[in-house]
């Protein structure tokens, strides 16, 4: 009722704003005409007099020569200086005019935007509220009446009643960054705010770029709090709770005190004032990871300052920004990822292909929690002809399950290939019905038993072959050996040694799953 009491207040003030706009309009329009009427008639009162002046006879008895007509009364503008004065003090207040009108429309445009995600969180929430209500109700029950069931939006009770009831959740960041900007440094602040609702989904955001004074991290945390509980009031939102990683800033919305003097500077006590507009308003310390959307739109709101076009002898050349190195670079020198368009220099790009490469991975994009992977032939733009071999050969490695993966037993070759790859060779090739393992590698085309895992043996079977050689290659002894070391297992599914990265001591190699 106190909100609905304060909107329509709002919303009368601004039309008794709006109505003596426009009476201000009128009377200084008039004033222009008045103004306007005076300068004519006192021009034409002054046009008349220098008329009269030149139509009196001469003073002189001396009559003029007969063949000399007299000329006729010229006009004479006499320019008044205070004109000029005039009119710019008119458009000035015209402009003054304009500008507030233009202010009470882009607000009363807000306030709309507002009702109406008002209007969509209350029915999200009454969504939520009636999906959980349905969960509860028994198979039975369910099968007898729910067909009947329904819970209408807005009916029975007030909109707003389910998002007085649930906690919504208040997460924000105030970032400070030392940046270049044509070729200077220059400190840029930008602030973060989002409101998630009691499962952590995100209902409103807000990135907005710091400018003037109060450009220290305190500064920034304390004005993207502000903000964020203005948001929140702005929802109608009745029950938060309050996300901070910043300590100082944790302590003074706890207790109310205020924790630096830098705080004071950019009136750290509005949120103190906000709080207590709430029906519940808790602050709860998190840790820096879990401060959720705000970090990235604080840096989103720097980066959009930094973007800037710079001057160069063949034109304009967009520059942007790299997240990652932080440097300005040529927008041509900037790779896009494909699919979800993130952005990055060639030099990082290239970084981070060659740190995944070397751990055996295959490279994605940079971004945190974008899984999406990297094309080859993308990649071209800043890899060596060695990296993309690499690069290839991980891509594919990672398409080939585990299972079927075979190695040419060859150590000059080594080359990846799949069992389905291989061809087989006919078994009257070798005269015997239990040769029949004997497979060709597709990069060297040297021949290898499947089930050995060794160079073929064309002169005896496998059993006869293990047989003489008891004893395993000095490279699986090794093998064997680290593993031992490192408390390594062997899958009896598909004989790769496996580690346990987490969990109990159940052991489960990843291409049993």
């Amino acid at each position: 009722m106190a909100t609905t009491t304060t909107t329509t207040t709002r919303a009368a003030s601004d039309d008794d704003l709006h109505s003596l706009l426009s009476e201000q309009r009128r009377e200084l329009m008039a004033a222009q005409t008045l103004e306007s009427d005076l300068d004519l008639a006192f021009r034409l009162q002054l046009q008349e007099a220098v008329n009269a002046s030149l139509s009196l006879p001469p003073s002189s008895s001396t009559s003029p020569p007969t063949s000399q007509t007299q000329s006729s009364p010229s006009v004479i503008v006499i320019p008044d200086q205070n004109d000029a004065v005039q009119a710019s003090l008119s458009s000035l207040q015209s402009e003054e005019i304009s500008k507030i009108e233009q202010e009470l429309n882009d607000r009363k445009q807000s306030e709309l935007e507002m009702r109406r995600m008002r209007e969509d969180l209350d029915r999200r929430m009454h969504d939520q509220k009636v999906a959980r209500e349905i969960l509860r109700i028994p198979d039975d029950e369910w099968l007898e009446w729910g067909d009947n069931f329904e819970k209408p939006f807005g009916e029975g009770s007030s909109k707003s009643v389910e998002n007085n009831s649930s906690i919504f959740k208040l997460y924000f960041k105030g970032l400070v960054s030392e940046e270049m900007v044509t070729d200077q440094k220059v400190i840029l602040a930008g602030i973060g705010v989002a409101i998630c609702d009691p499962e952590d989904n995100l209902v409103f955001e807000i990135r907005k770029p710091l400018i003037g004074n109060g450009m220290s991290r305190q500064a920034a945390e304390a004005k993207a709090l502000i903000e964020g509980l203005n948001a929140a009031l702005a929802l109608e939102l009745k029950r938060i709770v309050v996300s901070c990683d910043y300590y100082p800033l944790y302590q003074f919305v706890s207790y109310w005190k205020m924790a630096t003097k830098a705080a004071q500077d950019c009136y750290v006590s509005q949120p103190s004032v906000s709080q207590q507009k709430f029906t519940y308003c808790n602050p709860t310390l998190v840790a820096r990871n879990d401060v959720k959307y705000a970090f990235k739109l604080a840096r989103d709101a720097i980066v959009s300052q930094v973007t800037i076009p710079a001057e160069s002898s063949c034109g304009e050349t967009l520059q942007e920004t790299c997240v990652i190195c932080l440097e300005d670079t040529d927008a041509e020198h900037i790779f896009s990822v494909d699919g979800c368009g993130h952005r990055y220099c060639f030099s990082c790009m290239k970084q981070h292909v060659e740190v995944k490469l070397l751990h055996g991975l295959v490279p994605k994009c940079p971004h945190e929690g974008c899984k999406s992977e990297l094309s080859v032939d993308s990649c071209g733009k800043f890899l060596t002809s060695k990296l993309i071999e690499t690069m290839n050969q991980r891509i594919k490695e990672a398409s080939i399950p585990v299972t079927e993966q075979i190695y040419c037993p060859y150590p000059k070759c080594s080359a990846l290939m799949s069992k389905n790859e291989i061809s087989e060779f006919a078994e009257n090739a070798f005269g015997g019905s239990g040769r029949s393992g004997a497979r060709k590698c597709l990069k060297c085309h040297g021949l290898f038993c499947i089930n050995c895992k060794v160079p073929w043996h064309s002169s005896m079977t496998c059993t006869i072959y293990k047989m003489l050689h008891p004893n395993p290659p000095a490279e699986d002894v090794k093998l064997k050996s680290l593993a031992t070391r490192n408390l390594w297992r062997q899958c009896v599914k598909c004989n790769h040694m496996i580690e346990l990265s987490e969990g109990c001591y159940h052991m489960t190699c990843s291409a049993e799953k």
